[in-house]
């Protein structure tokens, strides 16, 4: 088989377990990095919770993480983890905070960027996606474990997530008034952008035919689709 074929035969395979992954089947936890946000997580042991719990939630979710097992991962007892905890569920609303205000930090510093709507809106999707491809784990957890939470927990990190939406929903309706987008709902556009946005999550791996960027740029260039800025599908 040459190089040309080899390729092709490699590609094939990555697009086969893409589909999978899309269509919902488990995806391999070791396949993607158990990382965290450097200058937000917590040092010492309180980090090395987090990252054990960022684990164990991904591969079992949270209500089939216990927390003797969860412990024992860090390397501690029951009862010690609960000196720098006091329930799995703060474990969990720490990384669903950390999540959310990771993505708001970037969303913020996109908004600030591009001289036009269409522009705007190109830098805050690649922000959104390249979050979730950067901590594609994280983000995986915090979206769909948000449900396990109080509501009263919820509610200060759907506030955050709030705050994300509205600046890409913000990019789109300043494109439909200027007239560059031509969009009929601005706020069903929006929901579609977003959406489509967060499923990377789930299938974006280093084993796939794409850089985190080339996903960032296509996503963008489908997002001017979307509105109907004329942008060209790449």
């Amino acid at each position: 088989m040459g190089p040309k074929a080899a390729r092709k035969k490699t590609t094939a395979r990555a697009a086969a377990e893409t589909v999978a992954r899309v269509a919902g089947q488990t995806r391999r936890l070791a396949e993607v990095a158990v990382v965290l946000p450097e200058g937000v997580t917590p040092p010492g042991t309180r980090g090395r919770i987090l990252q054990a719990a960022l684990t164990q939630f991904a591969e079992h979710g949270f209500h089939g993480t216990s927390i003797r097992k969860l412990a024992a991962a860090v390397g501690l007892t029951s009862a010690s983890l609960y000196v720098h905890y006091t329930s799995k569920e703060q474990i969990l609303d720490e990384l669903v905070r950390i999540g959310h205000e990771e993505l708001a930090t970037r969303m913020r510093a996109a908004a600030e960027e591009g001289a036009n709507p269409s522009e705007r809106l190109e830098s805050l999707v690649r922000a959104h996606v390249r979050m979730h491809v950067d901590f594609a784990l994280l983000a995986v957890v915090t979206n769909i474990e948000l449900h396990a939470l109080a509501p009263e927990d919820a509610a200060k990190t759907t506030a955050v997530r709030a705050e994300s939406f509205q600046l890409l929903l913000d990019a789109v309706q300043s494109g439909v008034d200027t007239g560059e987008f031509t969009v009929e709902d601005p706020l069903l556009a929006t929901i579609a952008i977003g959406s489509i946005g967060i499923r990377v999550a789930h299938w974006f791996g280093p084993d796939q035919p794409f850089t985190p960027d080339q996903v960032a740029d296509r996503y963008a260039g489908y997002a001017l689709r979307i509105v109907g800025a004329g942008a060209t599908l790449r």
